[in-house]
């Protein structure tokens, strides 16, 4: 005889309602939580329980029995049995949550991906100096690169917080947390080519303050750094066509490969937490031992 299929349970509508309605939640994501929560009624329904009836025990033994699922997986199902029991105690419909001590499982960090230094260095080349637009694509990758910006500080840059003089930018990050950050001679020489050759041939007589700009005047958005990225990635014959933030990796792990010190780079990303640049310190050493694999003799 097939198993018994769980009736629909007005108690999972009404929280997907609420999530609809407080939290503004996605399509995708309410068709994710319903998934989630009719399969837990179906594990019940054999029990003769509904989800509202369930105890510790019972979501232990739910969860226990998802043992083919990835951890990312498994803790997105825990997070919708956690939202769902933290509604159902708030509209008074359950005395205790059976998802409290419940814990999630280990998700191992991704490690960010990156670019060789090689290929680096053939992305910068890329632009080349003909004209106005190649100067300024030329200084924003080549700034990106040796200050590790995020994109959105790098397109919000203004001529005020460019120091010439003393090789630094004053940077606007997150929390506004304001630091310094060196700009090196490289990409000085062709921030200042594009100061003095490109960015005048831009604005053609228009004003901004903004530090990138586009043949129409305004400033450099996000999207289009984006795309003259992708082409200039393309005309590099880049195998891996890289975003923005892979070349705030890039500048993060080379750092760390030529030995400098974590807390620097840290201070140079604008982490406010060390914690989040430590994800960096895993990069390096794959390389160190990829390196090792490679060149020593009983590698």
């Amino acid at each position: 005889m097939a198993p018994r299929r769980p009736a629909a349970d007005p108690l999972i509508e009404q929280f997907l309602d609420s999530l609809w309605l407080e939290r503004g939640a996605s399509r995708l994501t309410l068709a994710a939580y319903r998934r989630d929560l009719t399969s837990l009624a179906a594990h019940l329904t054999p029990h003769d329980k509904t989800p509202a009836d369930a105890t510790h025990g019972d979501l232990l033994d739910y969860l226990a029995a998802q043992g083919s699922l990835a951890p990312r997986s498994l803790a997105r199902r825990l997070s919708a049995l956690r939202g769902f029991y933290r509604y159902l105690l708030r509209e008074g419909r359950i005395a205790d949550d059976p998802s409290t001590r419940i814990d999630s499982p280990r998700l191992g960090r991704p490690l960010p991906k990156t670019l060789s230094e090689t290929d680096v260095e053939r992305l910068l080349e890329a632009p080349g100096d003909a004209c106005a637009q190649a100067l300024r694509d030329g200084a924003m990758l080549e700034l990106l690169y040796a200050t590790g910006l995020r994109v959105s500080e790098l397109v919000g840059l203004r001529l005020a917080q460019v120091d010439l003089n003393r090789g630094v930018l004053v940077v606007l990050g997150k929390g506004a947390r304001e630091r310094l950050v060196p700009i090196g001679d490289t990409a000085l020489m062709r921030l200042e080519s594009y100061l003095a050759h490109g960015r005048s041939a831009l604005l053609d007589g228009r004003v901004s303050d903004a530090l990138f700009v586009t043949r129409r005047g305004g400033a450099m958005t996000r999207q289009a750094f984006w795309h003259r990225l992708r082409a200039h990635a393309q005309r590099a014959g880049l195998s891996q066509l890289p975003s923005p933030h892979t070349l705030r990796h890039a500048f993060a792990t080379h750092l760390l490969n030529h030995g400098a010190d974590l807390r620097a780079v840290q201070m140079l990303l604008g982490h406010a937490d060390l914690s989040t640049t430590q994800i960096y310190t895993h990069v390096a050493r794959e390389r160190l031992k990829a390196l090792h694999a490679r060149h020593h003799p009983r590698g």
